[in-house]
């Protein structure tokens, strides 16, 4: 008989297409406190019915599976039944597999290398509003957080029939740079640099620099600064 666990029993439900793996894991948890298993599913449109069916306090949910995978019977179940927690279990640690999974509103994400007291304590995370991830996966969104962010690529079409040289001025404008210090950057005399600010204004309707810097934001080819 399943024992209590931090005060509370909580019922699971398990979906993975694979008969042994499935199999195993219910044997598992059926072996460990704080946890009792209600239900099991090949695929993820059974995971779906069987929480409405069942109203389990978690499903541990495997990614790839046929007709509905883990990644959308994560979205169903947590728009349809917000009640129920999602803890992904699946082979597969990769950004691929892990980002579109925790966006689905999965709380909790493990391999299949976990043992079952992991398992049970990722349960209970969930359940207690803490993210149930593994050490691995912890360390991988912490490496995702920490890259730098990509420069915005200038659009293919500048906006408002911008040449590509008036777009260049426009960006060190939203810089900061002074007509002489563009002047430099480019290589080109002050001169040439007025004609290009004149153009750009008279295309965009501009009237100042500020407003230049407002426009090049809104139109995303700089991004403000973070942090």
């Amino acid at each position: 008989m399943t024992e209590e666990f931090d005060g509370k029993v909580a019922r699971v439900v398990v979906a993975d297409d694979q008969t042994v793996v499935r199999e195993g894991i219910v044997m598992l948890l059926g072996l460990l406190p704080g946890v009792e298993v209600v239900g099991a599913a090949g695929d993820g449109d059974e995971a779906v019915r069987l929480v409405a069916e069942l109203a389990p306090d978690v499903v541990l949910m495997d990614l790839r599976m046929p007709r509905c995978d883990g990644v959308e019977a994560t979205r169903r179940i947590r728009t349809e039944y917000p009640g129920t927690q999602v803890v992904v279990l699946t082979t597969f640690g990769d950004d691929e597999s892990l980002f579109p999974a925790l966006k689905a509103g999965a709380r909790g994400y493990l391999t299949k290398d976990a043992g079952g007291d992991e398992i049970v304590r990722a349960v209970h995370s969930v359940l207690s509003g803490d993210a149930g991830l593994s050490p691995s996966v912890q360390r991988r969104l912490l490496e995702r957080l920490s890259e730098p962010e990509p420069r915005s690529a200038e659009p293919a079409e500048p906006p408002d029939g911008l040449t590509a040289r008036e777009t260049e001025v426009l960006l060190l404008i939203a810089e900061g740079l002074t007509n002489q210090e563009i002047a430099r950057a480019l290589h080109v005399s002050t001169a040439t640099v007025k004609t290009h600010i004149n153009n750009l204004f008279a295309k965009t309707g501009l009237k100042d620099r500020a407003q230049a810097v407002r426009y090049a934001y809104a139109k995303g080819l700089v991004r403000p600064p973070t942090g």
